[in-house]
């Protein structure tokens, strides 16, 4: 059984005005994923909440209890199962879709209509406080990733993910390091490193983008995020680029 990084579905500091959420697991190719969403409240309160987890009633409470939850933020083509939940309970919040994920959401039978478009820079409500790129250069797999400037905080979905082996199912563990995620070398999965074929100098332009920024922690949604090193830990999961 998948061991989860308990407390699941609290509020867990991360550096002021940011918060972690560690939620259920969910099955994707079989095996079983931890999830993790990111809360961060702006300067207007208003609270964003990016992959988001399942609103578990007290989750929901204390979440509220921080601001306004205004911006349901999809990073990528896969994270988007539980946003329409959140836009249930809060009508009124904004639904953010990232490259792909309007295709992938209709081919799954999602009842989801998102709002705005993220594109490679950020929108007027939150460009004074979070940067964003557009991951190119994949067949496929297209992120948009964010940077909270006042904490240096840099927060990814799938471009790296890092299981501890002792919180895997034993039949997992080979899978994991076949595929090169696991902690504390955790990188970008070997599967989505095909799709990047022929074009890893643009990934690498971007890696040198977001290394430029100085990141102090790297939020990540599969796994150990890094607390600390954060430039460190993103420069050695793509070293491969440069072999």
């Amino acid at each position: 059984m998948l061991k989860l990084y308990e407390p699941i579905d609290r509020l867990k500091a991360v550096a002021p005005d940011v918060w972690i959420v560690d939620g259920p697991a969910v099955t994707f190719y079989g095996m079983p994923f931890p999830t993790r969403m990111t809360v961060i409240r702006l300067a207007t309160g208003k609270l964003w909440l990016h992959s988001p987890v399942a609103p578990a009633a007290s989750l929901v409470e204390e979440v509220t209890s921080l601001g306004s939850v205004t911006h349901l933020v999809s990073p990528n083509w896969i994270h988007y199962c539980h946003i329409p939940a959140w836009k249930t309970l809060f009508p009124g919040a904004k639904c953010w879709a990232s490259p792909g994920v309007r295709e992938r959401a209709a081919s799954k039978g999602v009842p989801l209509r998102f709002d705005a478009d993220l594109g490679p820079e950020a929108p007027s409500e939150w460009a004074t406080e979070l940067r964003q790129r557009i991951m190119t250069g994949s067949a496929i797999h297209r992120e948009v990733v964010f940077f909270h400037l006042a904490t240096k905080t840099l927060i990814l979905t799938d471009l790296i993910e890092n299981f501890e082996p002792e919180r895997l199912p034993w039949w997992v563990r080979p899978l994991a390091r076949m595929g090169g995620v696991v902690d504390p070398h955790g990188g970008m999965p070997r599967d989505m490193r095909t799709t990047f074929r022929g074009h890893h100098a643009e990934l690498r332009r971007h890696i040198d983008e977001l290394l430029s920024w100085g990141p102090e922690r790297v939020i990540l949604a599969h796994g150990r995020w890094f607390e600390s090193d954060g430039s460190h830990e993103l420069a050695r999961a793509f070293l491969w680029l440069k072999t």
